[in-house]
């Protein structure tokens, strides 16, 4: 078989390879469903654990994102739990509420199940008041009386919380709501983290972190300086997709390479994150059994990537390294004299194009305000392009962003 071979396609190929790599591992995991109970799970069928930062809680290394239809796919939720996958993360803006909704019904049919469960939610909110208001709705929502960890979803810089939210956040631990506190974020991950390194109250964070970037100096410091702080790090968009779909030769050399070792490219890239010790755990949105179970496979595996492996990822990310944007906003937005969210929008392309998620994509550009999304189509990118240190096309990307998500 070879790339060149007439009447198959590249389609084809990864197809046929992530059913290759897939199917020697899914067979010990696709069992029965039923039983909710953790004393009758097997053990040596489970995900293993890491400490989550100071915490004092061991977590699942593989977490169940929940930007998904939970509500009518209950059982994932079930089989999460048969394997081990007991780190769940939502949010109170996902599915419109529905996420959470999702997970309240399952907690309400499988009451023994909270117990068994770190679960995790966030809101956009910044305001103390807000925060409590939608912190009510999510428990509400979840049937429980508490979380595990909240989370300010989506922070851009350190500043976006500040002694207000540490006393909301102090307040909410007493009231027994919390357990622990943190924030998300997709742009300027490496300079958010080490402000929160410094700042002796965050529990957690849940950033961008893959193949792509997980080497650079800078976020090596960062994720380091976070460990050093006892913070619990989650790592998510770990797959290293970007604004535009790659076609790279390379992807073939790829997918060639860990098929033959057993294993899918994608779950090449989440053993590569979690050769991490730092990275406590990595979040994945898991619609569906198979990459579930494919997922989970990949955690449970004891073989480590070799430097080679390594190596021909640094390779296709030096060959694509304008189809990913890195999140460093502080570079780009800053061309401009008012706002224009470029990796925001970044984001939003990822999901439509890498995702196949055309419709979250087109939710969230619609929040931008349309003032703003004007400005988006109007604007002069030159600067911004000029800054971009793996020279995105911007402009002409941000232009088909204000066509496609409409």
């Amino acid at each position: 078989m070879t790339h060149n071979n007439k009447g198959f396609s590249r389609r084809d190929f990864f197809k046929t390879a992530g059913a290759a790599g897939i199917g020697s591992v899914l067979a010990p995991y696709l069992g029965g469903v039923s039983s909710l109970k953790a004393s009758e799970v097997n053990a040596s069928t489970k995900v293993p654990t890491r400490p989550f930062g100071k915490t004092g809680v061991d977590v699942s290394i593989l977490s169940l994102g929940g930007m998904f239809d939970i509500p009518s796919n209950q059982i994932i939720l079930k089989q999460a739990i048969r394997l081990g996958v007991t780190h769940w993360d939502t949010a109170n803006s996902y599915g419109y509420g529905q996420s959470e909704k999702g997970i309240g019904r399952f907690f309400q049919g499988n009451p023994d199940a909270r117990n068994h469960v770190f679960l995790v939610t966030k809101s956009g909110e910044r305001d103390p008041s807000e925060m409590s208001k939608k912190l009510d709705t999510s428990l509400e929502r979840m049937n429980t009386s508490y979380v595990d960890l909240y989370f300010v979803h989506g922070i851009r810089r350190i500043s976006d919380i500040d002694n207000k939210t540490r006393a909301w956040a102090e307040d909410a631990k007493s009231k027994g709501k919390i357990r622990f506190f943190g924030f998300s974020t997709h742009s300027n991950m490496e300079n958010c983290l080490l402000d929160a390194s410094k700042l002796g109250w965050i529990d957690g964070i849940m950033m961008t972190y893959n193949f792509r970037i997980m080497h650079s100096d800078a976020m090596q410091k960062a994720v380091d300086a976070c460990h050093n702080a006892g913070i619990g790090l989650t790592a998510m968009k770990t797959q290293g997709g970007g604004p535009v779909k790659t076609d790279s030769e390379l992807e073939l050399k790829i997918a060639g390479r860990f098929v033959q070792k057993g294993f899918t490219p994608e779950q090449a890239k989440l053993m590569a994150v979690w050769e991490n010790p730092a990275i406590a755990n990595i979040c994945s949105q898991m619609p569906s059994m198979n990459l579930l179970a494919a997922n989970a496979a990949a955690a449970m595996k004891r073989e480590n990537l070799t430097t080679s492996d390594f190596r021909l990822f640094q390779d296709f990310d030096k060959e694509t390294a304008s189809d990913y944007c890195a999140g460093c906003a502080h570079l780009c937005e800053s061309a401009f004299s008012h706002s224009i969210p470029v990796c925001d929008v970044m984001r939003y392309l990822m999901y439509a194009r890498n995702y196949g998620d055309k419709e979250l994509a087109i939710n969230l550009f619609q929040k931008i305000p349309s003032e703003i999304r004007q400005q988006i189509f109007k604007a002069d990118y030159t600067r911004a392009e000029k800054r971009c240190p793996r020279h995105l096309a911007i402009g002409k990307l941000m232009k088909e962003a204000s066509l496609e998500l409409v």
